[in-house]
């Protein structure tokens, strides 16, 4: 049988490893300025996965934080997933060259679903489509804007492109530590065919267990960052109740 798989998250704002609320640039908790050691104290407590974003690059459209991920993914030995910024196939096969094992791609999969298609197809299994939700409409450019397509709506546009995972993220609950949305999160992923990973909200090892009731409708994994750094979920605890 399956087993949840734990991402956690090292996102970069000016090279540090920060969190935002809500995904507010202005709203961000600086927890270190060593994003490397950070990722080599994520292996340490046995994760396997890594879920990176460049902030910076997600505004800019571009990759702002490079040096910090080059060092994140020498650093990390297990698969890192990266977004942020990625918005071309210049882009998308950089950071594969260098090393990243999936590229996340979330404004340009509803602006240009082209280029996700093109992606998906050059390297099966290694490109995910982000679906950031705001009152259950798709919101892009770093959450800035909000769009008039719904989550399932956008998943379905990619059911056949042969993307890797779709990336969930209730926006209102990013950062907050109010819980994952673990209904919409389900809703979704018996929605598509597309295995679903879950983020923003994650409080506890309560929403750890809840996910991995789960991962037979297609919930493949979930990105945790705030309770991580907070100290109100303990890794390696995580990890083993996802593998059971």
């Amino acid at each position: 049988m399956a087993s949840l798989t734990i991402f956690p998250a090292i996102d970069l704002k000016g090279g540090s490893v920060v969190r935002l609320a809500e995904g507010d640039m202005d709203r961000a908790t600086i927890y270190g300025d060593d994003p490397a050691a950070q990722a080599k104290q994520f292996a340490q407590a046995g994760a396997d996965h890594l879920h990176v974003v460049d902030l910076d690059g997600a505004f800019a459209g571009e990759s702002v934080n490079g040096g910090a991920v080059a060092g994140i993914v020498k650093a990390f030995p297990g698969k890192v997933q990266l977004g942020g910024g990625i918005r071309n196939r210049a882009a998308v096969e950089h950071w594969l060259d260098l090393g990243v094992d999936r590229v996340v791609i979330g404004t340009a999969a509803l602006e240009n679903p082209d280029l996700v298609k093109e992606a998906a197809s050059a390297f099966p299994g290694r490109v995910v489509v982000a679906v950031d939700a705001k009152g259950g409409m798709v919101a892009t450019r770093g959450w800035a804007d909000v769009s008039t397509v719904s989550v399932a709506e956008l998943a379905r546009r990619f059911e056949d492109a042969g993307v890797a995972a779709l990336l969930f993220t209730d926006v209102g609950r990013d950062g907050l530590l109010k819980g994952c949305n673990v209904e919409a999160t389900v809703e979704l992923a018996r929605a598509v065919s597309i295995p679903v990973i879950a983020s923003g909200g994650v409080a506890g090892i309560g929403d750890i267990e809840a996910l991995t009731a789960h991962v037979d409708d297609g919930v493949e994994g979930v990105i945790t960052g705030r309770a991580l750094y907070d100290g109100r979920l303990d890794l390696a605890e995580a990890i083993r109740v996802a593998a059971a």
